[in-house]
C-alpha cells in the first residue's frame, strides 16, 4: 500500500492547542498569581481565591473587590520525523476578570476568563504524518503534493456566577453556575504538483472550518480553617456538555478534500459532535509558618475518562484521567513586597492514539516565580513568570516536543 506524508490530514485530526494544564483541553491559568505559585487550591488571597477556592472568600476582609489581569504565553511546538523538523511559534494572551463582594454573612462572586485551549498555531511548511491509503500515495516514487499551509485555533472562555455561605467560624461553602463557550477553527490548504493534478484532477484542496459550542456546568466548593495558620480548600467543577456544530467551507466535489474529511468527519459541514470539558476535582492547603512566610500544596484530578470527546469515526480515542500536583511558597520581606515561588507536575493521561500534529498533550514540569506589591491596604499588584519543561514523546516515528513560558500581571482594588 502506498504512503504519503500528507500535512493537511495531520491538522484535521482535531486541532487542540492547549497551552497549559493536565487535562486534554483544561488550562489552570485563571490569574497571573498562578504563574508564580500554582498551588492555589487552598490559598487565601485577594487576587486568586475567587478563581481557585471561592469558598475561601469568607476568610478575607469585608469589602468589594475588582480583579483584572492578563498573561501572555509564548514558545514553540516541534515535531520531527526522518531527520526533518516541523515547528511553529506559539503566542497567546490569556485575560482574567473577577468581581466579588464579601460580608459577615456571605459573599457573591463573578469571574470571566479562559478555561481551556488558548492559542493559535500556523504551520507554514508542512506537518509530518504518514497515511496508508491506496488512493493517496506516490507514483514511481514521486510525491503527489507540493505541501500544505495549516492554521488553527482552540479557545474556551468561561463565566462563573456564585454565592459563598458562611456555615460556621471554621467552615464555608460555595455554589456557582458556569457557562463555557468553545470555538475551534481550521484553515488548511494543500497544493498538488503536476503529477498530483493529473492523478486527482485538481490543483489541491482548501478547507475553512469552524466548530462552536456553548454549555453550562456547576461548581461546588468547601473551605475549612481549623485555626489561624492552616487553611484547606476543595472545589469540584462538573462536566460541561459541549455539542459542537461544524460550519465548513470546501469544494464538495474535490477528491482530496472528500478523502480527508471521510477519514476525519468532525470537520464535515453541518456535523454535530460532542467534545465535553471534563469534570475537575481540586484539593489544597496553605500553612502560615510565620507571619511573613506561607507554604502551599495542592492537586487537581481531571475526569477525562467520563467525558465524551469527538467519539466519531477514527476520532474515537479513550483518554485516561489526568492529574497534577503543586507546591509553593510566599514570603513577605516587608508589608509591601512579597516573593512567590512554585512547582507543578502534570500527567495528562493522553494515549498514543490521541497524538496527531498539533493535538498532543505532553506531561510537564512547571517552575514559577513572581512578586507581589501592595502600595497601600486597598491595592495589590502581582507580576509572575513561569516556564514549562515538557517530556518528549515518540509516536509512530514522530517525535513530539514543546517549550512554553508565560509572563503575567494582575491587579486588585478593594473598595
Amino acid at each position: 500500500m502506498n504512503r504519503l506524508k500528507l500535512s493537511l490530514l495531520a491538522l484535521i485530526a482535531s486541532l487542540s492547542v492547549s497551552t497549559m494544564g493536565a487535562s486534554i483541553d483544561h488550562i489552570q491559568n485563571y490569574s497571573a498569581e498562578y504563574g508564580g505559585n500554582p498551588a492555589q487550591q487552598g490559598a487565601i488571597n485577594v487576587g486568586s481565591t475567587v478563581y481557585f477556592n471561592p469558598a475561601g472568600l469568607m476568610r478575607l476582609e469585608n469589602g468589594t473587590y475588582i480583579v483584572g489581569g492578563i498573561q501572555y504565553a509564548f514558545g514553540d511546538q516541534n515535531m520531527s520525523q526522518g531527520g526533518r523538523d516541523f515547528s511553529t511559534n506559539l503566542s497567546s494572551p490569556i485575560p482574567n476578570f473577577a468581581l466579588y463582594k464579601k460580608t459577615d454573612d456571605g459573599a457573591y462572586f463573578w469571574t470571566m476568563g479562559g478555561v481551556g485551549g488558548g492559542a493559535e498555531l500556523e504551520y507554514k511548511d508542512s506537518i509530518p504524518l504518514i497515511i496508508d491509503m491506496p488512493i493517496i500515495g506516490q507514483v514511481d516514487g514521486n510525491s503527489l503534493l507540493n505541501g500544505a499551509n495549516l492554521k488553527g485555533s482552540n479557545i474556551y472562555a468561561q463565566t462563573t456566577v456564585g454565592k459563598v455561605f458562611n456555615l460556621t467560624d471554621k467552615w464555608s461553602a460555595s455554589l456557582a453556575i458556569r457557562g463555557v463557550y468553545g470555538k475551534r477553527t481550521l484553515k488548511a490548504k494543500a497544493e498538488t504538483n503536476k503529477l498530483g493534478s493529473f492523478v486527482f484532477g485538481t490543483d489541491g484542496a482548501k478547507i475553512d472550518s469552524e466548530r462552536e459550542a456553548f454549555g453550562f456546568g456547576g461548581q461546588f466548593g468547601l473551605n475549612y480553617a481549623p485555626n489561624d495558620k492552616l487553611n484547606i480548600g476543595f472545589r469540584y467543577d462538573t462536566t460541561v456538555k459541549l455539542n459542537f456544530k461544524t460550519e465548513s467551507d470546501y469544494d464538495k466535489s474535490n477528491k482530496i478534500a472528500n478523502i480527508l474529511l471521510g477519514q476525519y468527519p468532525v470537520y464535515v459541514d453541518g456535523l454535530k459532535t460532542r467534545r465535553d470539558l471534563p469534570a475537575l476535582a481540586a484539593l489544597g492547603a496553605s500553612y502560615k509558618v510565620t507571619e511573613q512566610w506561607t507554604t502551599f500544596i495542592g492537586g487537581n484530578y481531571y475526569f477525562n475518562e467520563s467525558a465524551t470527546m469527538d467519539r466519531v469515526g477514527s476520532m474515537n480515542v479513550d483518554y485516561k484521567n489526568g492529574w497534577e500536583i503543586s507546591v509553593g511558597s510566599e514570603y513577605w520581606f516587608t508589608p509591601q513586597i512579597a516573593w512567590l515561588v512554585g512547582f507543578n507536575y502534570a500527567d495528562t493521561g493522553a494515549p498514543d492514539k490521541s497524538f496527531a500534529a498539533t493535538e498532543y498533550a505532553l506531561n510537564s514540569t512547571m517552575l514559577g516565580t513572581g512578586v507581589k506589591y501592595r502600595p497601600n491596604e486597598t491595592i495589590e499588584w502581582t507580576v509572575a513568570f513561569n516556564h514549562y519543561i515538557y517530556d518528549s514523546r515518540t509516536v509512530n516515528d514522530i517525535k513530539y516536543e514543546k517549550e512554553i513560558s508565560s509572563i503575567g500581571i494582575n491587579f486588585v482594588k478593594k473598595f
